[in-house]
């Protein structure tokens, strides 16, 4: 049966090198699942592949967009199972997919809501408001027209907010009327390879990762992007601290502790989304055979 080779992990974990290898290994190109790498603009800042490491194994959805582009994870599920088709249909029997992002990595396995593609005027309208009126104004309006969406929403991030709103707005119905939770069923079944290190050693490679990034060129990169700020794109850690520094709030050196401190965060919360998902096999990154072992055994 045709199968999908799924490799995830936290934010500095070891992820690209390893899915080079296991590439290799399998002779499959890279479905990339990184909700912010697919945007060219950002490549220091998202540790996207390299060109080099790209021309090594083929890798989709890297820099394939604009930070001005519209993307999200339900078109990201569009998009990778056309993708997977074609593949399979080409007479190959194994496909591997690697990244962190919760969602996109969900949508793949398990599909998203069906919910309706929000138009230009509406996400334009709601984009005008959220940086006349600020979020907390967005956050009441959503109280009152999906109470039950409301309770369960993090409240201080604006695209969940926007979103939300957008919805509510086009259709007239609550965005939690769409939310239905049902998982699809896929025509290619799925191995889940999850890897992590002890929390400290995952604390000193993020600090060190920052600090090689800022050494990369990280500050100069977010200079370029600066004036596209308001794009959700750029609602990512490591742009948005720094643009607290280019806006002359926080000293540089804070900047970066931030940047350390808030990916450290993110990466905590990548764990404790991935633990609840019970299919995922885990492994330390460092036993490279072990994790081929398995997956041949899997095959």
């Amino acid at each position: 049966m045709n199968t999908l080779i799924v490799l995830l992990g936290p934010t500095g974990v070891g992820k690209t090198e390893l899915s080079l290898q296991i590439a290799k290994q399998l002779r499959t190109p890279i479905i990339n699942a990184d909700s912010r790498q697919i945007y060219a603009e950002i490549p220091i800042g998202t540790a996207a592949p390299t060109l080099e490491q790209q021309s090594y194994i083929k890798h989709y959805f890297v820099g394939n967009l604009h930070i001005n582009d519209y993307y999200s994870a339900a078109k990201y599920e569009e998009d990778v199972l056309h993708l997977l088709d074609s593949y399979f249909d080409d007479s190959h029997t194994v496909a591997f997919m690697s990244g962190g992002s919760m969602l996109y990595i969900n949508a793949v396995c398990n599909g998203i809501d069906d919910i309706p593609t929000v138009n230009e005027e509406t996400r334009e309208s709601l984009k005008r408001e959220l940086s006349e009126k600020g979020l907390p104004t967005l956050v009441e309006e959503l109280k009152e027209l999906d109470p039950e969406h409301y309770q369960m929403i993090d409240k201080n991030n604006p695209r969940r907010v926007v979103h939300a709103l957008e919805i509510c707005r086009m259709t007239g119905k609550t965005y939690s009327s769409f939310r239905k939770n049902t998982k699809k069923q896929r025509p290619f079944r799925m191995i889940k390879i999850g890897i992590n290190r002890p929390r400290e050693e995952m604390y000193e490679r993020i600090n060190a990762r920052v600090l090689g990034m800022m050494d990369n060129g990280l500050l100069e990169e977010a200079q370029r992007v600066y004036p596209f700020r308001a794009n959700n794109a750029l609602n990512t850690v490591g742009f948005k601290e720094l643009f607290e520094y280019f806006d002359g709030k926080i000293p540089l050196e804070e900047a970066v502790r931030k940047i350390q401190s808030n990916t450290r965060q993110y990466m905590r919360k990548q764990l404790t989304w991935f633990k609840r998902d019970e299919e995922i096999n885990w492994f330390d990154p460092s036993n490279i055979e072990e994790i081929i072992k398995y997956i041949d055994n899997q095959l």
